[in-house]
């Protein structure tokens, strides 16, 4: 028995024999967890608490402000992940969010919170996730092997199902029997740990080669990192219109639970527990889901505006919660094909700017997704829109079937001809959010 393996000859889970990777990535899923719990608990608390009139305008408006960092720093997030120590960024955002949540947490203990002090902290809690999240993509290579990168990729995307999961369980009912002053004392519990956690963790530095690459690529532009990957290109354009629809999925839930189920934060706990579940389960069961990435993406694609219609033409919190299980585990697999697919056909010297740009181009919907079915909401019900989310996810779907694989001599290939890696690619794993 070594230290890879069990007495059964099997070997151990990465986060296990790689305890760097392993501290880095739990203290990615405590602070994805506290910044999740905080969107929950803030939104149930703006329907539910401190808004009596529009109620889906003001929860579509904060969670559309807790989606501008990403989209608004790309370019300054892209630069910092290229020039610093990526335990730095990591270690810095982590304790810049603990800093945050325990200002609020004083100010609300000890006074009435204003609106726009909920909107503040969002807004900074999301800036600090903004640099954690592409940093730690960008540093899988200095903290595993070549060969543990698809299971590194999986357990990094299962980082965002288990905060769905646990924040979604906690954040609505903290401010149910704790109001916003306890939730905000768990979100500083949860960032102080994870900046704890980052700085016991070892990054190795990456090959000279590798290096040499980043520094004369460090020069390129967001733009041009996306015209040198015409396919990449098409496969962000495709999840970005789906974004428009899926993402309004946390506008629709706290809506749905008071306006159609008539329930209170303990309902919100399940329902986004349901969508986390089903995206956790999606995450570790990616990769053996057979199928080139485009075909399994679209198919994906097809069941997730199934399983959110049902909700629609079936008022029950049961059809509502199935239907999350299912949307979030297709969610999951989405994410661990096409984050692998994007290791693999991204070089190494664009991974910082392109993992950062990402991210913009994946979230430029989430504000504008926020606050339609925001103001959609106040003149819509809820079921109504949920069948507008099933609709506008079915062109997409079809989008991303017609773009089969990646030509021979595409400039998206790095250094590998094609015959090397479509093997590995068609068996492997990686996901997009």
């Amino acid at each position: 028995m070594t230290a890879e393996t069990t007495g059964t000859g099997r070997r151990r889970p990465l986060v296990l024999r790689n305890r760097a990777f392993g501290a880095v990535w739990l203290g990615q899923v405590l602070t994805q967890a506290a910044v999740r719990m905080f969107q929950v608990g803030v939104s149930w608390w703006l329907v539910a608490y401190a808004v009596s009139g529009g109620r889906g305008l003001a929860s579509g408006l904060f969670m559309a402000v807790s989606t501008l960092p990403a989209v608004a720093l790309a370019p300054v997030v892209a630069r910092a992940i290229a020039r610093c120590a990526h335990r730095s960024v990591l270690r810095t955002a982590a304790a810049g969010a603990g800093t945050a949540a325990a200002a609020l947490a004083v100010w609300a203990g000890t006074a009435g919170l204003p609106l726009a002090a909920a909107y503040a902290a969002t807004l900074a809690l999301s800036t600090c996730q903004a640099f954690f999240d592409p940093c730690l993509t960008t540093s899988v290579p200095e903290l595993v092997d070549d060969e543990d990168i698809e299971a590194a990729t999986g357990f990094e995307l299962s980082t965002q199902s288990l905060a769905s999961l646990g924040g979604a369980l906690l954040g609505a009912l903290i401010v149910d029997r704790a109001g916003i002053a306890g939730l905000a004392v768990g979100c500083t519990a949860a960032y102080a740990t994870a900046a704890l956690l980052v700085g016991t963790a070892r990054f190795r530095p990456l090959a000279a080669d590798g290096e040499a690459g980043e520094e004369a690529g460090g020069q390129r532009t967001l733009r041009s990192i996306l015209s040198g990957l015409p396919y990449v290109r098409k496969i962000l354009v495709c999840f970005t219109a789906a974004n428009l629809f899926t993402t309004a999925v946390f506008v629709v839930i706290p809506l749905y639970t008071k306006s159609v189920l008539h329930n209170g934060g303990s309902t919100v706990a399940l329902l986004e527990a349901s969508l986390g579940t089903g995206t956790l389960i999606g995450s570790f069961t990616g990769v053996r889901v057979p199928g080139r990435p485009t075909v399994v993406g679209a198919s994906c694609l097809g069941l997730m505006a199934a399983a959110l219609a049902l909700p629609g033409l079936v008022a029950s919190q049961l059809a509502f919660a199935g239907g999350l299980v299912v949307a979030g585990w297709c969610v999951g697999v989405i994410g661990v094909r096409f984050v692998a697919l994007f290791q693999r056909l991204v070089p190494a010297a664009d991974k910082p700017g392109f993992f950062a740009v990402m991210q913009a181009v994946l979230g430029a919907t989430f504000p504008v997704a926020s606050l339609l079915f925001g103001l959609l909401g106040d003149a819509l019900s809820a079921r109504t829109l949920c069948l507008v989310q099933a609709a506008g996810i079915l062109p997409v779907a079809c989008m991303l079937a017609l773009l089969g694989d990646p030509a021979p001599a595409a400039s998206d290939e790095p250094a590998e001809s094609t015959e090397d890696t479509a093997p590995a690619l068609a068996g492997t794993g990686g996901g997009g959010r």
